[in-house]
């Protein structure tokens, strides 16, 4: 691996010059960036990847949808689809993209779309008239500009610890971390030290303007199918395939780890399309036991009583009220 990333140094210093001018040019506004009067707040990761965009979003929808108008707006990733899209909810995922579709499935009341196209899915969805925009993975569209950047980066693999691409997986260089004005450290282990926080808070070299903060993954207490919640019993008893599509396992494969389960793991690409023969072979699974986001692609697809998901969702570690309070406080600005 090493040897490997020695030949492609390359081509990721050329890479991180040309992304480095691009952001250059949006600085000093040779480029246009377009800001909005109601309150923008973009989710995004410098890494390719696995840092939880998708469960912060989720995050964000129910802290913000119960007290505003709230959109959601993703690209939609491997989507059959093009161009802007209002989601109703009852579509399937090859036409949505299964985090879309699953953001809608669990907050029916918020506005969700997709278009590749940030501005002009905002301005698509100002038709609709929501008092609060939510971006998913748009930190690199510097075309729109958030009124608020909350930058991820996952516990394991911090963005200050890696190389560009193709060496590596930053889409850009690591200075482009300054335009984000809060940085979550994800994934972190539920009993992280304060030890450990400084540590990685000296290894990201904040900017004074900047706020850290480092949550963790939380599985809910029992998996859940069609049918609503169900029970642990059932599938430890007949034994389980545990299917995943998603970019990192490791935190679902170490909750189970701790569980006297008996079970194969099938492991699939990050936002996976399920071939005909994988299908088939899915149906001759006794249960299958999957994570949310694909559960959203195969619930159309394998008998609803043999498919199962574990929901997950954000922990901090600390400091929860004071990140709740940034968001608000953020959009309450807006208001004035």
């Amino acid at each position: 691996m090493k040897s490997l990333r020695k030949l492609l140094f390359p081509f990721a210093l050329l890479y991180g010059a040309v992304t480095w001018i691009r952001n250059q040019f949006y600085n000093s506004g040779i480029l246009s960036s377009r800001s909005y009067d109601l309150p923008v707040i973009c989710v995004g990761n410098l890494n390719t990847g696995g840092t939880g965009k998708s469960p912060m979003i989720e995050y964000l929808l129910k802290l913000v949808s119960p007290k505003y108008r709230t959109a959601a707006l993703s690209r939609g990733y491997k989507r059959s689809t093009r161009g802007f899209k209002l989601l109703r909810g009852n579509e399937s995922a090859a036409e949505a993209g299964d985090e879309p579709l699953q953001f809608k499935r669990n907050f029916g009341n918020a506005l969700v779309a997709v278009d590749a196209d940030r501005r002009n899915g905002i301005a698509e969805l100002l038709k609709q008239e929501p008092e609060v925009i939510l971006l998913d993975d748009a930190f690199q569209h510097r075309k729109v500009k958030a009124g608020l950047n909350i930058l991820l980066t996952s516990y394991g693999d911090l963005y200050t610890e890696d190389f560009m691409l193709p060496a590596g997986n930053l889409r850009e260089p690591t200075v482009g971390a300054e335009r984000a004005d809060i940085i979550v450290v994800t994934k972190c282990p539920l009993k992280l030290t304060s030890e450990e926080q400084e540590r990685i808070w000296h290894k990201l070299r904040l900017r004074n303007y900047q706020k850290l903060f480092f949550t963790g993954i939380s599985y809910d207490e029992n998996p859940r199918n069609a049918d609503g919640e169900a029970d642990w019993e059932e599938l430890s008893t007949e034994g389980f395939c545990l299917v995943t599509g998603i970019a990192n396992p490791k935190p679902l494969l170490e909750h189970l780890k701790g569980k006297d389960f008996n079970y194969t793991h099938r492991k699939f690409p990050d936002h996976h399309n399920f071939t005909e023969r994988e299908l088939n072979e899915l149906k001759e699974e006794n249960l299958i036991l999957t994570t949310e986001k694909d559960y959203v692609r195969l619930k159309d697809e394998l008998p609803p009583d043999k498919l199962f998901y574990l929901p997950i969702k954000v922990t901090f570690i600390k400091g929860k009220e004071e990140f709740d309070k940034n968001i608000l406080d953020y959009i309450k600005e807006k208001e004035v």
